[in-house]
């Protein structure tokens, strides 16, 4: 009987030969998988521009990933710009439409790039705070009302920064020494609005966000709503200040809340909406005036619009709440649960088309546009 010395041998390296195929076209399945879902960020911009930064988290080279995959971009730029335009209300001339789309190759080449460049993840936030003075000569790029727009490249986002704002010098002076150079990172074209309340009258903070969108909508096309609570410093510039498709939450995870939503619907704090999103939802209500219940009742608007609540990723969307002291009991809204319970058969017709004030001062400072206004609480109230 004849004995094969080397068979084993044989079959072993076969065997082995089997695995290195196998495993070659294994690599080659799951690179083939990560270009086809990648490049579906890319082109459609409904997953949010806050994912396309998540998925640096998992690809450590994600700027050279993205860099290769750019020319895919560039030939669906038209396409994109023109689904994602949002019309004003009234009907545009087509001047007005055409220059809010890249038309030509010199427009697409100049645009920004997808990740921008020179973002840095986590943040050291600024504690200190710098006098107004000091902040101007820190950042002399600012343009008058805070406003910035990168030099070398055309932002792909026109956003408004909207802080409504109390009597909290402190915490402004750190919040924009916090914000300007994130927002400088993130190759924005944005201004920064804080809208404030003539006294004596409740705080409202609806009816100030609701305010400060329409004001910088008489300044520019702002297409891009961010409603910033002032005491809130982001942690990570990767938390990018853009809209996607539905309303995204962006301060998903506070240091004093120890990093975790407190609830599930909350919307409070930081959030974008888009001005498509503001139209339809007919803005915040302008009755909530006291603490608590307008973040609640933009909730319920989004979800009787079918829009779906959009947050960033809890690793990117962290903040830190700069102390103060509490709200006093009688500026708690007593008549927000009424409110609350109301709020479907308010919000078409409570919101930006019953909106009514008046501007006292508008100023383009060196750092922020300051819109200080008065409104009749009692009249808004009995509307």
């Amino acid at each position: 009987m004849y004995v094969c010395d080397n068979c084993s041998t044989v079959r072993i390296l076969k065997v082995f030969l089997v695995i290195c195929l196998s495993l070659v076209l294994l690599q080659y399945l799951i690179n083939l998988a990560t270009y086809s879902y990648v490049t579906k960020f890319l082109k459609d911009d409904s997953y949010g521009s806050h994912n396309r930064s998540a998925i640096g988290l998992f690809f450590p080279d994600v700027s050279d990933f993205f860099k290769n995959l750019q020319s895919v971009q560039e030939k669906n730029v038209t396409r994109s710009a023109s689904e994602n335009l949002t019309l004003p209300s009234e009907p545009a001339n087509m001047t007005e439409i055409v220059t809010n789309i890249p038309s030509g190759k010199d427009d697409i080449g100049n645009l920004c790039p997808l990740v921008p460049p020179t973002l840095v993840g986590a943040l050291a936030t600024y504690k200190e705070v710098l006098s107004f003075e000091e902040m101007q000569k820190k950042y002399p790029e600012l343009q008058a009302g805070g406003r910035y727009k990168p030099p070398d490249c055309k932002s792909r986002h026109r956003v408004a920064i909207i802080v409504p704002y109390r009597n909290r010098e402190d915490q402004l002076k750190i919040l924009l020494n916090n914000l300007h150079p994130v927002l400088e990172r993130q190759q924005l074209d944005y201004a920064i609005y804080i809208t404030e309340m003539a006294m004596p009258t409740t705080f409202n903070r609806a009816i100030l966000m609701n305010i400060g969108y329409t004001e910088a909508l008489k300044d520019y096309d702002f297409q891009c709503f961010i409603f910033h609570d002032v005491d809130l410093i982001p942690e990570n510039d990767r938390n990018l200040y853009t809209c996607p498709e539905n309303p995204r939450h962006m301060s998903v995870a506070i240091d004093k809340f120890n990093y975790k939503l407190p609830y599930a619907a909350i919307f409070g704090g930081v959030s974008a909406l888009t001005k498509e999103h503001m139209i339809k939802v007919n803005g915040f209500s302008n009755k909530y005036f006291g603490w608590g219940g307008e973040d609640d009742d933009m909730m319920k608007r989004i979800q009787l619009s079918g829009l779906k609540l959009s947050r960033a990723p809890i690793e990117l969307a962290r903040y830190k709440m700069i102390k103060h002291g509490r709200d006093k009991a009688n500026e708690v809204n007593k008549q927000r649960f009424n409110l609350l319970y109301a709020a479907s058969k308010r919000a078409k017709k409570d919101g930006l088309n019953s909106l009514k004030y008046e501007v006292v001062k508008k100023e383009y400072k060196p750092t922020y546009t300051w819109v200080y206004v008065q409104v009749n609480q009692k009249e808004i109230m009995k509307s």
